[in-house]
């Protein structure tokens, strides 16, 4: 597995060498050392220590820093690949996010949102209401649309569904009912069926860079890696500048063994994200 210097690392995440010292001194990074002593970092590492520089820039004590790094640490997965993760700073709190639960490292307290899922648990049976009738009375597909994105705001997926479903009943080039009928199959786990929307979507439109995308995501659930990368490249062809595509190849590449790739990519990611911070 491909190992990175502090120079090369400096370079990727835009810490100082000297930030990046204190961090492996303070213990909350511990890199391999080389023949000659010096620090290694793996992909692991280097996620770590963007989560400190995302620290940093919210102007979190070091003090914390430390604390939630070494609590992350602990807890990104070694059974799994880290493309299986995302790990988001919001404030000065480090949040991690897998397929089924978020949490904080530093507590280990799952993090929901109880107001925004009561009122959805209250608002649901409005929407499933203005869907049927929408369903009912919609003399165009658009109105059918509109009332799926809308019951999709406040988590009624099953009604959402079946709008999106006879939306692409009366219209069967809409394209993008079926990427969002195949987010919200992908959500339930339906991925063979997501991918057949996927796929339906870019049939449409080859040229989709969400379809081609949201396809490399599923692809790469079902752990065909090589399918997946494929698909992310060619969501880069199609547009260069999203950051997400250039993460997961950089992922990907990382699992595969392409370093040289994976850097490349990670850079990419952050140049992209740099300039929107900016």
């Amino acid at each position: 597995m491909k190992a990175y210097s502090t120079r090369e690392v400096a370079e990727l995440l835009g810490l100082s060498t000297a930030r990046i010292h204190a961090l492996v001194r303070s213990g909350a990074v511990t890199p391999q050392r080389d023949s000659r002593s010096r620090p290694s970092f793996s992909f692991q590492d280097i996620v770590l220590l963007r989560t400190a520089k995302g620290l940093i820039d919210a102007k979190v004590p070091a003090r914390r820093i430390n604390k939630a790094l070494q609590a992350l640490a602990s807890q990104l997965p070694t059974d799994r690949p880290l493309s299986a993760v995302r790990v988001q700073i919001d404030g000065d709190r480090v949040i991690v996010r897998d397929n089924n639960s978020s949490w904080e490292p530093e507590s280990g307290q799952t993090v929901l949102d109880f107001s925004i899922r009561e009122l959805g648990e209250k608002v649901a049976p409005l929407a499933r209401d203005s869907v049927q009738r929408a369903l009912r009375a919609a003399s165009t597909t658009d109105d059918l649309f509109q009332a799926a994105l809308e019951s999709e705001q406040i988590g009624a997926n099953a009604e959402a569904e079946a709008a999106y479903r006879n939306v692409i009943f009366a219209e069967p080039a809409h394209i993008a009912a079926h990427i969002n009928l195949g987010r919200l199959r992908h959500v339930a786990k339906s991925l063979d069926e997501a991918e057949r929307l996927y796929r339906r979507a870019l049939e449409i439109e080859p040229n989709h860079p969400t379809a081609r995308f949201n396809l490399g995501v599923v692809l790469e659930d079902r752990g065909a890696t090589s399918e997946a990368i494929e698909a992310y490249r060619e969501a880069e062809r199609l547009d260069p500048k999203v950051a997400d595509v250039h993460f997961n190849l950089a992922r990907l590449y990382q699992q595969t063994g392409d370093q040289q790739a994976a850097l490349r990519h990670f850079s990419r990611f952050r140049a992209l994200t740099r300039d929107r911070t900016d």
